[in-house]
């Protein structure tokens, strides 16, 4: 349910969005709807908003019902900073999550110091004392606050690895199903082990656990986990798929549509014309016609905006990803 001080909460950060925005309250426009004749359009969260400071609960919310986006792939920090997760002694001001890395300007990474790592174990380990005690009250007051705003919460992300407690693997499908998400999602493992033990948590629950890949994705890339478990599953990002040098996007989604819980669409250059992320229609990936076979095919899952183009001079993540939508509902007819 929301609370008075979730609903202040959301007052105060529309008045101060319409502030910036020159005086336009979300929340003077009707609820959301970003489903375009039977396609479910949403983008993957906080991500996408790649520059934007605030990605509270609240703030999101906000910005989704004011940029028409009815669905989402939440990732989660957002979700479990708003039900009250250790803060990260590495990085201040974000809580139960990692920096988001645009994809598009990644540069290495300097290999942490003594005092980090012990920071990070530390921390590591605090989360997993919270995650396996916290009550799933909060991340239901946050699907109910979405909800009635208009916004579905159609999968939830989190990265698991082997070395998490069994407790921590039911936490993450606990809190799938506490926000109402259809599926649970995270990146595929290099490790077999890690997929099979997932997918017999997903079992457990019923849900299906759907694998992200990035460059290495390929058509037969999926296949040692959907062969281990029937709730393993597939999140393919049709924009990483092109890039890796792959051209029958089409014909693995048709193959696999009964496997596959979302997808993620962007649009990058293939191998050949060296894969770069590109403004949506400036690249080699077949967005209009996926979007059109999963129109004319009546496929149920949503497609996720990842947005990771660098926003040209001018503009800023939420107006790129605002064009994101208009191109789908354009494509959709």
């Amino acid at each position: 349910m929301i609370t008075r001080r979730t609903f202040s909460q959301l007052a105060i950060l529309s008045a101060s969005a319409a502030a910036l925005r020159g005086g336009r309250s979300a929340f003077a426009y009707s609820k959301p709807d970003s489903k375009f004749n039977g396609v479910q359009i949403g983008a993957i969260v906080p991500y996408s908003y790649h520059d934007v400071a605030d990605t509270s609960a609240p703030a999101l919310l906000q910005l989704l019902v004011h940029d028409g986006i009815s669905g989402i792939e939440l990732m989660n920090s957002t979700p479990e900073a708003f039900a009250g997760a250790p803060e990260s002694p590495l990085t201040p001001g974000l809580s139960a999550g990692r920096p988001y890395v645009r994809q598009d300007v990644q540069s290495p990474r300097p290999a942490p110091t003594p005092e980090q790592k012990a920071k990070q174990a530390e921390y590591s380990a605090a989360m997993t004392k919270w995650r396996t005690s916290v009550p799933m009250s909060k991340f239901e007051e946050l699907r109910s606050m979405y909800n009635k705003a208009g916004v579905n919460i159609y999968a939830f992300k989190l990265g698991l690895t082997m070395d998490m407690p069994d407790a921590e693997f039911d936490y993450a499908f606990r809190v799938t199903k506490a926000l109402g998400a259809s599926h649970f999602t995270t990146e595929l493992p290099g490790d077999p082990a890690l997929s099979d033990r997932i997918g017999k948590y997903a079992a457990k629950y019923k849900t299906l656990a759907c694998y992200h890949y990035h460059l290495l994705a390929s058509p037969t890339a999926w296949d040692g986990a959907l062969a281990q478990s029937p709730y393993n599953g597939i999140n393919i990002d049709i924009g990483h798929y092109v890039a890796a040098g792959n051209t029958d996007v089409l014909d693995f989604i048709q193959k696999h549509h009964d496997r596959i819980g979302s997808i993620h669409i962007k649009d990058r250059k293939s191998k050949l014309n060296g894969s770069a992320n590109m403004p949506w229609g400036q690249g080699d990936t077949p967005i209009k016609e996926v979007l059109r076979l999963m129109q004319r095919e009546h496929y149920k899952f949503p497609a996720s905006i990842e947005l990771e183009y660098t926003p040209p001079e001018g503009s800023n993540c939420e107006k790129e990803l605002v064009k994101c939508v208009a191109y789908c509902r354009e494509a959709l007819g």
